[in-house]
Formats: C-alpha cells, sequence, structure tokens
C-alpha cells in the first residue's frame, strides 16, 4: 500500500466503521477476571455500533499469546485486545517478549480498577492474616499460592507479601484465575491473591474464605473485610486493572469510536450494578488518559517487580 493511498482508505474506514462482526482478544480461559469485566461492557458495544462482538479466548504465555495476535492483526479496528495490567507487566518478567506492550498497542480505553483479595478455601483453619503468618512461620514450604500466570498481579501480591511477612510460599501459576479458583477451592493451592471479579461468586457461594484485601482503601464490595495495610503491614497496596487495546496504526476516529462506545456502556445501570457485583469500580478513559496511565503504571509496575524480585518460573 503507498503512503499516498493509506489516508484515503484510513478515511473510508473510518466513514463505514463498523460495517462487519468485530473480535475482542481476550488472553485468559473464559469466566477468569477480564473475561468477565470485558464482556459485560462488550455487549453493551454491540448495541450502539449495531455490529456483534465476538469473544476469541485465546490463552498461554501469562496473557502474551493472545496480546501478540492482537499486535500482528490488521490495524482496521476489527480486532481488539481485551487485558489486565498483566498486559504493561510482564516486560519486567519476560526480557524477550515479541512486541512492545506500550508501543505496539493504541490504547482505547480503562474498563475498571479492581482490588486484589486474598481467599482460601472455606474448610482451611486459616481465618486471619495473623493466622496465615503464623500458619507460614510454623510450616515452611507448606503454603502455595496460585496466580493467574506470571507476573500477573496475582503473583506480584503473593511475591510481596511473603517478602514483607517473613513467609515462604510457593508460587503455582495457572492459565488464568478459573483453573487457579477451581484448584484453590479442591485444596490443591492453600491460598490466592485474586481479582474480585472472579472470587466474588466463590466468596459468595460460601467456597472461599476472604481474608484481607491488598488496597489501602477497604473495597465496596466487602466493606467489612480489613485491608492488609490494617492487619499489620502498612503501605501495602496493590490493585488490578482492565482495558481495551487496539494494534498499532488503528486510525484514531475508530479508537476513539470504540472508547466511546466502552465509556457509553459503563455509564449503563446495568453494567454498574453487575461490576458492584464484581468489586470491580468502572473506569472508562479517554484514549490519551489511558495512554498517560499505561505509561504511569509501567513504571509503578517494575518498581513492584524489582522489590517482589518475581520471576517467570
Amino acid at each position: 500500500m503507498s503512503a499516498m493511498m493509506s489516508p484515503i482508505l484510513a478515511h473510508a474506514q473510518t466513514t463505514t466503521y463498523p460495517n462487519k462482526q468485530i473480535r475482542m482478544v481476550v488472553p485468559y480461559p473464559p469466566g477468569g477476571p477480564t473475561d468477565l469485566t470485558a464482556r459485560v461492557v462488550a455487549a453493551e458495544m454491540s448495541n450502539a455500533l449495531g455490529q456483534s462482538i465476538v469473544v476469541d479466548n485465546r490463552p498461554g504465555a501469562s496473557g502474551m499469546i493472545g496480546a501478540e495476535m492482537v499486535a500482528r492483526a490488521e490495524p482496521d479496528g476489527y480486532t481488539f485486545l481485551a487485558n489486565a495490567s498483566l498486559h504493561v507487566i510482564n516486560s519486567y518478567i519476560y526480557p524477550d517478549m515479541r512486541f512492545d506492550a506500550l508501543k505496539d498497542f493504541e490504547p482505547i480505553t480503562q474498563l475498571a480498577a479492581v482490588p486484589l483479595v486474598l481467599v482460601v478455601p472455606v474448610s482451611s483453619p486459616i481465618k486471619t492474616v495473623k493466622d496465615l503468618v503464623e500458619f507460614g512461620k510454623k510450616n515452611p514450604g507448606k503454603l502455595n499460592f496460585g496466580s493467574a500466570g506470571n507476573a500477573s498481579a496475582q503473583q506480584l501480591a503473593g511475591e510481596s507479601f511473603k517478602s514483607v511477612a517473613g513467609i515462604e510460599m510457593q508460587h503455582v501459576p495457572y492459565k488464568g484465575s478459573a483453573p487457579a479458583l477451581a484448584d484453590l477451592v479442591g485444596g490443591q493451592i492453600q491460598l490466592m491473591f485474586d481479582s474480585m471479579p472472579s472470587a466474588m461468586p466463590f466468596i459468595k457461594s460460601g467456597k472461599l474464605r476472604p481474608i484481607a484485601v491488598t488496597t489501602v482503601k477497604r473495597a465496596q464490595a466487602l466493606p467489612d473485610l480489613p485491608t492488609l495495610a490494617e492487619s499489620g503491614y502498612p503501605g501495602f497496596d496493590i490493585a488490578t486493572w482492565y482495558g481495551y487495546w487496539a494494534p498499532k496504526g488503528t486510525p484514531a476516529a475508530i479508537v476513539e469510536k470504540l472508547s466511546q462506545a466502552a465509556s457509553t456502556a459503563l455509564k449503563k445501570q446495568n453494567v454498574i450494578e453487575q461490576y458492584a457485583g464484581m468489586g470491580a469500580e468502572p473506569v472508562g478513559s479517554t484514549p490519551a488518559e489511558f495512554a498517560r496511565y499505561n505509561a504511569a503504571e509501567a513504571v509503578k509496575w517494575e518498581e513492584i517487580v524489582r522489590k517482589s524480585g518475581a520471576k517467570a518460573n
């Protein structure tokens, strides 16, 4: 395609967009927090855009398989990525990544900000953070914590906690939160720092016991649950977030149209209620705001990764 033709074709794309089905790639299995928060909004976006948005779950490699697929996709607005903060964290865990999370994507919008919640099986003798630390010190090597994958906020919360608490915990990475939670309920692992959207159904059904949240402020969805800061670890503050990205080079007008459709969806009462039930707080930023947020979060998470000593395993 010649450079002279590109603006003409781009204009033609934007004036008719969207005129066919759109694909949203979720780089984790169905049922995880990224999948749940993204699907709710995509359903409302489909109505606003007049085209169906099909969810394409592509789990594996800590979200990098699906993300790379989007990075290599045609930048025409018909493929976009739904991902978590892991999207900007991975590069500090995997130096040999085949794409750049900041340079190879066009930020669309931040969907939500979400606390992590420390959960254990309801059959566990652990009922408080103090119980967990005492158990860990008395039983070295017997605590395994699950996560949605290497470099995830879940892993980094666990690594950070074991460092400040002075206990041994072995990290067990999964291909998303859903399989990790299944093993947690089954007793194959002992605890998990999970995102609220995927953990809340298990908490509500009585299968998992919440112990604490990882943010400085208590979670709106679990107002009686203490924070780790309140439980003896002041300053502990780790959360996750979710957003949409398009391939680099997607016309700005298309990115803006997707962003506006998502932001409108996030103001719908049914979306607000579903997010509240998940423990997620809707955001709906502009592409420029989300780009700045991506850059700032990359700096913050690089420091968290360095301090935690987290490595791919």
